[in-house]
């Protein structure tokens, strides 16, 4: 479904969206669906929480964005769409890389074993609090990234604001897979499908006769 008509056949004029997310890339995939939204990143000790399930970590730090910024921010009407996501390999959970070590054990170990994406996206609206969420799943296999495509990843930098260091979109990471499933948009970070899903369930709510100053 391309994106204007997606906006078209939503049972309601959305209010304006919210994305509680600084990722280049989460961005650009909203823009890609051809949403106008605002960024207010929140501001969170996600170390401080902590979950023995890859899913329930990721929904769990989605909604304590959504928790933060309803606090922080005076948003008015709107809808808040906050994510997570983490990098599974050998039933590790692997985030944001600490360091050089960190970030190339990550990668060099993807030629070694596939990995996978779990990630949430938590749909809150303003006015009643109300949350819409799902969780997505991928697997990616590769075949042994060069050492010379990791060095350059490393100095390049992008690497260490990405969950397990995994960059499938990189020039220099695209041509080692071998497969993947799920779908590139949710390994890189947002499901555009998920996203038009949560967006139809936060609109068919508002047509609710129940629903608090409804403008539907």
């Amino acid at each position: 479904m391309k994106a204007a008509s997606f906006l078209s056949t939503l049972p309601c004029v959305p209010p304006p969206i919210i994305l509680g997310s600084g990722s280049a890339t989460r961005k650009a995939i909203l823009t890609e669906l051809g949403l106008s939204f605002t960024v207010v990143k929140p501001d969170i000790d996600e170390k401080a929480i902590r979950r023995p399930k890859p899913a329930d970590l990721v929904l769990a730090l989605g909604r304590a964005k959504a928790e933060a910024l309803l606090e922080r921010e005076e948003l008015g009407d709107a809808w808040l769409l906050t994510c997570d996501q983490v990098v599974v390999w050998e039933g590790q959970i692997l985030e944001k890389p600490a360091d050089e070590a960190e970030c190339r054990a990550f990668i060099d170990g993807y030629g070694r074993a596939p990995c996978g994406t779990v990630g949430s996206v938590v749909v809150t609206d303003v006015k009643t609090r109300q949350q819409w969420h799902a969780v997505d799943t991928t697997k990616v296999t590769f075949d042994p990234i060069p050492q010379a495509s990791v060095d350059a990843l490393i100095a390049e930098g992008e690497c260490f604001y990405c969950a397990g260091g995994l960059m499938v979109e990189h020039p220099l990471v695209a041509p080692h897979i071998r497969s993947l499933e799920g779908g590139q948009d949710a390994v890189m970070g947002l499901s555009k499908a998920t996203v038009e899903s949560l967006l139809r369930e936060a609109a068919l709510d508002r047509t609710n006769p129940n629903y608090s100053n409804s403008k539907c």
